[in-house]
């Protein structure tokens, strides 16, 4: 009798030790993965020293969008986005990369990166937005146009066209090519939260993985 308590002590102690090692080991392997897109060496790949950003500097969640400004989807997709930034704020930071797929991308995001270097990045964006059906029709595009909405702006056109053959802007748009098909973005918006990426497209499924990311924190 006495041996087959000790041998059920034992087999409870060896049961509790197993439980706690595995457990620890699937703690730390999760937490492992938490932080591991705020390391240096991952964070590069989503958010280089040239990307575009909005909301909490030092927030632990960082939603990446892959975005296209001639992208129907981009565009119907925009006010969600406002709307996260409202509804998280502070919680959560914005960053933008650009994935040009469609025949005016590029000219469209050098408009957009001169337009930053007379701090109106944001406000072009809502604009080529606004007006996207007209010039970034995919029947019949008229990117021209784009030249007679900037002036509402307030924006130096002839500087911002100067600016925007710059080789700076040229590596910006390079990089983020380069960076989109390292992490297999094949359309737009694609979106990463902390570096994962949505499992199905829509508003609801990044709002959902938003919240799940924020409760690790």
């Amino acid at each position: 009798m006495k041996n087959k308590l000790t041998w059920i002590i034992f087999g409870t102690l060896v049961l509790l030790v197993t439980i706690f090692y595995v457990g620890s080991r699937v703690y730390f392997h999760h937490e492992a993965e938490r932080v591991s897109f705020l390391s240096q060496e991952n964070f590069k790949s989503f958010v280089p020293d040239h990307a575009i950003r909005k909301g909490n500097a030092n927030a632990k969640v960082v939603v990446v969008e892959f975005f296209d400004p001639e992208c129907e989807s981009c565009r119907e997709f925009n006010p969600y986005i406002d709307q996260l930034m409202n509804d998280y704020e502070n919680k959560i930071q914005l960053v933008l990369r650009y994935a040009p797929f469609h025949g005016n991308s590029i000219f469209a995001i050098k408009i957009l990166e001169a337009a930053r270097m007379q701090e109106k990045y944001w406000e072009t964006l809502e604009l080529l937005y606004l007006h996207q059906p007209e010039w970034g029709n995919h029947h019949n595009p008229r990117p021209e146009l784009i030249w007679t909405y900037l002036p509402s702006l307030g924006l130096d056109i002839d500087k911002l066209k100067k600016d925007m053959e710059s080789p700076e802007i040229q590596m910006i748009i390079k990089q983020d090519q380069n960076d989109a098909q390292l992490l297999n973005v094949r359309g737009t918006p694609t979106f990463f939260v902390n570096g994962k990426e949505l499992d199905q497209f829509g508003p609801d499924h990044l709002k959902l993985l938003i919240d799940q990311t924020l409760k690790d924190f």
